[in-house]
């Protein structure tokens, strides 16, 4: 929320990813910033990964979007990631909208 309201709306994803993963040091808050995570298919790693924007606490997947608003497209992105990666946490925050919008998914 800090983000969104000093940033506002109308910048990239890459602006507030930064801004935000400053905050997150701010508040002492543990991440890693585009982690790679591998996909898998039948049990067979493929040579594609997923990059989620950040990993909290090595277990909550921070997804940002900079969008008017969010649709069923970033929902089921974001839940692929989670099944994809082994995640049962994540939160998708869009910082596009003039609301600073965002939904927790648990599986």
């Amino acid at each position: 929320m800090e983000v969104h309201r000093v940033l506002g709306r109308g910048f990239l994803e890459r602006a507030y990813q930064e801004a935000l993963a400053r905050e997150f040091g701010l508040r002492g808050i543990p991440f890693q910033r585009e982690e790679d995570t591998p996909i898998t298919y039948k049990g067979v790693v493929l040579e594609c990964a997923y990059r989620a924007d950040f990993v909290c606490y090595g277990n909550v997947i921070v997804e940002l979007k900079a969008i008017d608003c969010l649709s069923g497209v970033e929902t089921a992105q974001t839940i692929n990631y989670m099944k994809a990666g082994g995640f049962h946490r994540a939160l998708l925050i869009n910082f596009g909208s003039d609301s600073l919008e965002y939904k927790r998914y648990v599986l």
